[in-house]
């Protein structure tokens, strides 16, 4: 177990900052108090970045880490840091690391025992899924499918049971297609189509697939969150299993109401069906 202080100045900091998904005046004032004070700013895309930093004044060497060479350029970004210089990372939209690179730097970074802080801003699928009106309590971010068919359909056969709000990325050449998978695979579930957030033509499309199946493809630009309610169906649970985990949780010292609560929200069962196998 290693315990790591982010601010105790005893180890270098990577910093992490999340930029605007589309309206450039949600960044926050701690990114650009971070941005101003680094030496550095590595970045998925140096133009886009060189575009934000400009809007705000900002005269930065940049570096540019993408993709394709994350784990060559996380060596040298470390090297950096570990001599002296004060380095950022940004992605060209919301959080790094959230289909976007990141990760490697990231672990990397902490394998080298330099401590990794995050400055907050928007997401897109946060700012989706709260305005969705799907449940928000428990939710599967999966990110963008495979764009191959075949990969796809496998991967959503995968998640056809989970019984959270599923959440999907995708762009405008694919979203059609993408939503005729979902259509075919999961069946046809409430659904949200999230684009072009924070901009001037946010939209949300509520419905269900059967429905966004048969939206012209012209008309969805940009883009886009898309994101299905869960597999409804409840699970065949039996009443003894119910029964012996909320005697669990008794026997550990939880009141029956706290245990059946508990029970009721992991396992996504009715909590009236619990009350009356308990009480």
């Amino acid at each position: 177990m290693k315990r790591t202080k982010s601010f105790d100045n005893s180890h270098f900091v990577l910093y992490l900052i999340a930029t605007p998904i589309g309206n450039l005046s949600e960044i926050s004032e701690r990114a650009l108090t971070t941005i101003k004070e680094m030496d550095i700013i590595a970045a998925e895309d140096t133009r886009n970045t060189g575009f934000l930093l400009n809007r705000y004044g900002f005269s930065k060497e940049l570096f540019s880490l993408r993709e394709h060479n994350e784990n060559e350029a996380s060596s040298y970004l470390i090297s950096l840091i570990k001599n002296g210089k004060k380095v950022a990372y940004v992605s060209d939209a919301g959080y790094p690391g959230i289909s976007d690179p990141g990760y490697l730097l990231v672990k990397n970074a902490l394998k080298e025992d330099i401590a990794v802080s995050t400055i907050s801003g928007p997401s897109a699928f946060i700012n989706a899924l709260v305005a969705s009106g799907l449940e928000t309590n428990h939710f599967y971010f999966h990110g963008f499918l495979p764009a191959k068919d075949s990969e796809a359909k496998e991967e959503l056969e995968f998640l056809k049971d989970k019984r959270e709000t599923l959440i999907f990325y995708e762009s405008p050449h694919r979203i059609h297609r993408m939503l005729e998978n979902l259509f075919e695979i999961l069946g046809d579930r409430n659904a949200v189509i999230a684009r072009e957030l924070t901009k001037l033509n946010e939209e949300y499309i509520r419905g269900a697939l059967s429905e966004l199946v048969a939206i012209n493809e012209q008309e969805l630009k940009g883009e886009m969150v898309v994101m299905v309610e869960g597999n409804k169906q409840e699970e065949t649970i039996s009443d003894q299993f119910l029964i012996d985990k909320v005697n669990n949780l008794v026997n550990k010292g939880l009141s029956k109401k706290d245990a059946i609560d508990i029970v009721s929200d992991h396992f996504m069962v009715n909590k009236n069906r619990i009350k009356k196998l308990v009480l």
